[in-house]
């Protein structure tokens, strides 16, 4: 059985909007900073449907560098995050005006 495309960009779809209202709604940053990596996986999963779509490993090797430059991001984001709690105490982003001591 196959899927159709369209049933992948309606889940791509989906998971972005669920990503953007989390960032746009959420104050905790964790929270946000997990909505940004949803937003970033939705992408991945249009464009690996419209690689399969058009028959060519484009789409796929362009979301392999995402996963890399997500992965990078995590990495920086966490440690923002992990000195940024110890700091003020807090994870809320309302609380947060600048990043110094």
């Amino acid at each position: 059985m196959i899927v159709p495309i369209g049933w992948y960009l309606i889940l791509a779809a989906a998971l972005f909007s669920i990503g953007l209202v989390g960032v746009l709604v959420r104050r905790n940053i964790i929270i946000m900073f997990m909505c940004i990596e949803l937003m970033l996986n939705s992408v991945n999963l249009t464009l690996v449907a419209f690689s399969r779509m058009h028959g060519n490993l484009d789409g796929q090797v362009l979301s392999f560098f995402v996963i890399v430059v997500a992965a990078a991001e995590v990495t920086v984001g966490l440690a923002l995050i992990v000195n940024l709690f110890k700091l003020r105490g807090t994870t809320d982003a309302d609380s947060v005006d600048a990043l110094r001591a």
